[in-house]
Formats: structure tokens, sequence, C-alpha cells
């Protein structure tokens, strides 16, 4: 069974619609991204997942239930991190966790030791004493992320949580999360950090409210360029047009531009066209080719997908 069902999900606030026909599905152990410009809808969505907002129309379910029928039991099952962490500053780190515990109803008994173990998950073990409104905020990001993991839920959901953290602690909260899909955990991350695509099992792109794709992160590459970029460069330094017209001509090839450094196409499969646009090349006489494939970096990608979908109707509050 999906941990996640959404379908036709609708949610609007007054005249306007933030969630227009969303269709998702989360597999159990995957981590999605939910990724897409600030106010595409993804905080609305994620808070529709958690029960807080009620759906205007269209169904949603989470581990079989829709989210705003959820008995305090049920809630234990879902671990989140929201944007902003919920934290008492006057508290030591180990106390916010406690007081995290109880609300969540963990047992007084084995409840020091799940505690140790999610301090020394997130590499707090050492500061437990220390008041959470002197830690550093990477340290209270870590504690945010300990705290929505003290029931040992089944899917973790995390709004933004390496928004305006450093590279060196966003790369640990990724190993954090691989940690846990191995464990079998289900994670759903929503982020504006489109690099973070490459970390994700499965990819769903929002803009305005819709999600315009959902992919692993190389489909989706190929997705927005539909096929493969290849780059050939001539040892003569140029390509003649009539060169680059004849390779454009070739049924494989999606499509072909000039570079300062010969001429770059889309293809689509790299490694079953590379050796036809050789032999096309050296039917013509065109001398010694080098052939590059290129793999775009996922700004590209996004902004390709974004134009797609029409990026100027992107403009939706969250």
């Amino acid at each position: 069974m999906d941990v996640v069902t959404c379908h036709h999900l609708v949610r609007t606030f007054g005249s306007q619609t933030v969630l227009d026909g969303v269709d998702l599905t989360v597999a159990p152990g995957t981590i999605l991204g939910l990724i897409g410009p600030s106010g595409c809808g993804k905080t609305t969505l994620v808070r529709t997942l958690l029960g807080i907002i009620e759906p205007t129309s269209g169904d949603v379910r989470v581990l079989g239930t829709p989210p705003t029928k959820f008995s305090s039991a049920q809630r234990t099952h879902i671990g989140y991190m929201p944007q902003a962490p919920a934290l008492f500053p006057n508290l030591s780190i180990h106390n916010n966790l406690r007081f995290a515990a109880s609300l969540y109803g963990v047992r007084r008994r084995g409840r020091r030791r799940r505690l140790n173990q999610l301090l020394d998950f997130v590499g707090l073990a050492d500061d437990r004493r220390k008041l959470a409104g002197a830690a550093s905020g990477g340290m209270q990001r870590r504690l945010a992320l300990a705290q929505a993991l003290v029931p040992d839920p089944e899917l973790v959901v995390l709004d933004e949580p390496t928004a305006g953290v450093d590279p060196i602690l966003r790369a640990r909260f990724w190993s954090y999360f691989r940690d846990l899909r191995h464990a079998g955990r289900t994670l759903v991350v929503s982020t504006q950090y489109v690099g973070e695509a490459v970390d994700c099992d499965v990819v769903a792109v929002m803009c305005a409210g819709r999600i315009v794709a959902v992919e692993a992160p190389e489909a989706l590459r190929r997705r927005a360029f539909g096929g493969d970029i290849v780059e050939l460069s001539a040892e003569r330094g140029w390509f003649t047009r009539e060169e680059v017209d004849k390779l454009a001509t070739e049924p494989y090839v999606i499509s072909t531009y000039r570079t300062a450094d010969g001429v770059r196409m889309v293809v689509e499969d790299a490694a079953t066209d590379t050796p036809r646009l050789l032999g096309v090349l050296q039917n013509a006489d065109v001398g010694p080719v080098t052939v590059n494939q290129i793999t775009p970096d996922y700004d590209e990608v996004f902004v390709a997908i974004m134009r797609e979908a029409d990026a100027a109707s992107c403009a939706v509050p969250a």
C-alpha cells in the first residue's frame, strides 16, 4: 500500500486556488523530494498531508486514512519537522526532546534509551545540557529533526529542513535522511534547493499549485530536454552548416544547435546514438571527432521544466 495518495486534491482560500488538482503517490521506503519555487504550494500540500489543512475537494490518504480523521494513535506514526523549529529556549536540548516525547505519549519505560539514541543520531549527545536558546541554528535544526523522530514514525514529513543552512550541514541532513530510508522509513521532503533532487528517490516538481512532473532524478533530466545531451567537437575546430544540417536530419536527433566548440544536440539515447553520429560524420569526411555526453545540473533541468509548465503562472502563495 502506498504511504501517501492524493487524487485531484484541491485547496482554495477564498477565490485563490493554492492546490490545483494534485495527483501524487508515495511508495513505502522512499524519499520523495517536493521541489518548486517559493509560493508554489509546497507548504500547503505538506500541511494537508498532516491534516492541519482540510482539502476543499479531492481525496488524500496518508497511511490509508484521510489526515483530518487521524486518531491520536495514528498521528504517532507520522513525524513532522516544520520550517521553524518549535523549541523552548530556556530548556536544555535534552529536556526539549523529553517534552516532545511526552507530547507523543512515549512510555516512560524505554524513553531514556530512545532519547539517547536520537541525540546520538543527530550528533547532539555531547550538547544535551546546553540550553536550546544558546544553541546554534544548525543545532536547533538537528534538535527539531530529533523531535520529529521521537515516536519512531513510519512517515517523516520535513518542510524545507535545509533552508538557510550551510552546505556542510545540508549534506549532513541528507545523510540522516538516507539512513532513515535505509531503516525502512518513508520521507517527504519539501525544498527550494533544486540540486537536492539528486538525493531523492523520486522528485515531484510543483508549479502554481500543480505537480507538473514526478520522476526519478535521472528520468527528470531526460524529461526536461526530451532525451540525452551530447556535444561534438571536431579536431579541425568547426563544423560546416551543411554538416550540422545533415546531423539534424537523423531520425534519432531531437534538436541541434551550435556552440563555441562545435555542436550540441539532444538525442534519444546517447549510448546507442553516439556511434551513429560518428558514422555519419565519418562518411562526411570531417576528420577526428570527439563526442561527450553532457549532464545538465538540476538548475537547468528545473528551468526547462518550469518553461514547459509556463513559469509565468507559478506565482501562487503557499
